[in-house]
């Protein structure tokens, strides 16, 4: 056991006034998010709150994450202790800010853990990032405009300029308000295309894109599409393509799987947001095909899928749990030693 978590115990043992007032950053400066998150889930549950039909979803996020309980772990490569997420229980509300924070670091975890058999198995394959737009709509014409789009895609993955170079595909939506108060629905994707789609006749330029999604859609104006190559990391010494392959498609991977709806959307007009979430109720916002279909596995999401959300979640631990609750009243996770768990 490294001093510092010894130092940590030995303090965290002493079950006192002080230790009950120790707030998680205070632990773990790096784990600041947790409060950032948990407040914006407030903000949005007061939304909740003020509309009956949506009294259960206030309800609920009310409890989400409500004891966070870490384990102290050492670091593989500095050998440091740090504090790691072990348990807690997550309210899984569609638009609940933490709980879209934890399931888009799920999704890239499981996406990174995937990327080396995905090299192994088709080691000439290239990225492409995609984003696919329309008009900005009315709010309450959300529903029908998704519809549209979503047979827009189908119609998409039949046209030979796709099916024929891509291997696979992860295809998110997202809903931005405009200043106007309208909303604005497009499609981020990353594809995963063969090697040949960049020579000859099988290159897409954006123009074509353009092309191809406005007749898809069957609009009758041309549409914002933007189309780049995600360009692997130069190779270190000693290190597995993989690897250059993961650092190449960080950013990209983050702007595929980020917030269906930013919390600042959420919270800018709460009539806006109300209707926006009956118009996209029961509407899968993450859908994926082809050598990518199983990769994020978004039907599976348990309490633990969620607090578990990285390489190392392996890393042994002693058992020993420190429990931090979320304190409304100063938006911040302090130390609740009551509900610890001793291994």
């Amino acid at each position: 056991m490294s001093t510092a978590k010894s130092v940590y115990r030995s303090l965290d043992e002493e079950v006192n006034s002080a230790c009950e007032d120790r707030a998680l950053v205070a632990y773990s400066p790096q784990d600041k998010p947790w409060d950032v998150h948990r407040g914006q889930t407030d903000d949005v549950a007061a939304i909740y709150a003020q509309a009956r039909e949506f009294e259960r979803y206030a309800a609920r996020m009310g409890e989400c994450a409500g004891i966070l309980r870490f384990a102290w772990v050492d670091d593989r490569k500095t050998g440091e202790s740090r504090l790691r997420l072990r348990e807690a229980q997550f309210c899984r509300v569609r638009n609940c800010p933490n709980c879209q924070w934890r399931r888009t670091l799920m999704w890239a975890a499981r996406f990174y853990q995937a990327l080396p058999g995905l090299v192994e198995q088709y080691p000439k394959a290239r990225w492409l990032f995609l984003t696919l737009t329309a008009r900005n709509c009315d709010v309450g014409d959300l529903g029908g405009e998704l519809t549209n789009m979503n047979a827009a895609w189908q119609r998409l993955k039949e046209r030979r300029e796709f099916a024929g170079p891509v291997l696979g595909w992860i295809r998110t939506t997202e809903v931005t308000r405009g200043s106007d108060g309208s909303a604005h629905p497009h499609f981020h994707v990353l594809l995963m295309v063969r090697p040949s789609y960049f020579r000859g006749q099988s290159y897409v330029s954006q123009a074509r894109w353009v092309e191809l999604w406005q007749q898809a859609g069957r609009l009758g104006y041309s549409p914002v599409v933007d189309v780049r190559t995600v360009k692997p990391r130069a190779i270190k010494p000693g290190q597995a393509p993989a690897a250059a392959e993961a650092n190449g498609l960080h950013g990209v991977v983050a702007e595929v799987l980020k917030y269906a709806v930013k919390p600042c959307d959420m919270t800018a007009d709460s009539a806006w947001f109300l209707e926006l979430t009956r118009q996209i109720h029961r509407r899968r916002f993450i859908a994926s095909g082809g050598a990518l279909k199983a990769v994020l596995r978004p039907d599976q999401e348990s309490d633990e899928d969620l607090a578990l959300t990285d390489n190392e979640a392996e890393d042994e631990d002693d058992g020993h749990r420190l429990a931090f609750a979320w304190k409304n009243e100063k938006r911040q996770y302090r130390r609740k030693p009551q509900a610890d768990k001793f291994g």
